[in-house]
C-alpha cells in the first residue's frame, strides 16, 4: 500500500494482464485517511496507452474511491513485458468553500501556499492466464488426439474473460455512483443556499394567481 497523511493507494502496483491487441484493466482503491474532503489527481507518463477514470476527483472524509485504468490495446508488447510506466497520485485538501464542479485547473500547481501530497505507482505486465494464446500454440495434433479438451480449454477461456469483464463493469458501475453522490453532495450546499429563494418566488407566483383569479372573478361579477 502506498500510503500518505492524506490518502492511501492500495495496490502499490498496477498490474495488467497483457495480450497483444488486446485492452487490459486494473484498478486502484483510494483511501481518505483524514476528516477533510480531499481532491486527487491522477497522472501517467504514457497517457496515450492509458485511459484513466476519473483523472480528477473528490473522496470524502474516511471514504473510498476508485481508480479504473485500461491499457489500450498495443501491437506489440516490451521484451520480455518489462514495462517502465509510471503514475503519479497528487492529493490536497479541498478548500471548504470549494465544491466538485469548481475545482479549479490550477489546484494542483504547486507553490509555497500549498501541501501536495504524491503518490507514486509502478505498472507491471503479465501474460495473460493459460487462454487462447496458449492453446493456439498448443499442435493441432493435440486438438485431433483430445478435441473435447480443446473445447473444453477454449469454454474455460471464454468464461474467464466473461468474468474479467462483468467484474470490470461492476466496478465501473461504483465508479459511476461514487461520482454521482459526490455531485449531489457537492451540490447540497447550493441547493440550500437557492431554496429560500425559490420557495419565495414560487409564494409570490402563486400569489399573484390568486390575485389575478380574485380580479377575475369580481370583474366577472361586476359585468353580471
Amino acid at each position: 500500500m502506498s500510503s500518505g497523511q492524506l490518502l492511501s493507494i492500495r495496490p502499490e502496483e498496477l498490474t495488467f494482464e497483457v495480450e497483444l491487441e488486446k485492452q487490459a484493466y486494473c484498478s486502484a482503491k483510494v483511501i481518505n485517511n483524514s476528516e477533510h474532503y480531499v481532491a486527487f489527481k491522477v497522472k501517467t507518463t504514457s497517457p496515450r496507452k492509458y485511459l484513466v477514470r476519473p483523472t480528477i476527483s473528490v473522496i470524502q472524509p474516511w471514504d473510498t474511491g476508485i481508480i479504473m485504468v485500461t491499457l489500450q490495446a498495443q501491437k506489440e508488447l516490451p521484451p520480455d513485458l518489462e514495462c517502465k510506466d509510471k503514475f503519479l497520485i497528487q492529493s490536497i485538501k479541498l478548500p471548504p468553500h470549494l465544491v466538485f464542479e469548481d475545482i479549479p485547473p490550477d489546484l494542483f500547481n504547486k507553490d509555497d501556499n500549498k501541501v501536495i501530497e504524491e503518490c507514486r505507482l509502478s505498472v507491471v505486465y503479465v501474460p495473460a492466464r493459460s487462454g487462447i494464446v496458449k492453446i493456439e500454440e498448443e499442435s493441432e495434433d493435440t486438438d485431433v488426439r483430445d478435441p473435447d479438451m480443446a473445447r473444453r480449454r477454449r469454454a474455460e477461456e471464454a468464461l474467464r474473460r466473461v468474468r474479467e469483464e462483468l467484474d470490470f463493469t461492476l466496478q465501473q458501475n461504483k465508479l459511476l455512483q461514487h461520482e454521482i453522490e459526490m455531485l449531489r453532495s457537492s451540490s447540497r450546499s447550493r441547493t440550500a443556499a437557492s431554496f429560500s429563494l425559490r420557495f419565495a418566488a414560487i409564494v409570490g407566483l402563486i400569489g399573484v394567481l390568486i390575485g389575478m383569479l380574485l380580479n377575475l372573478a369580481l370583474y366577472r361579477r361586476s359585468a353580471a
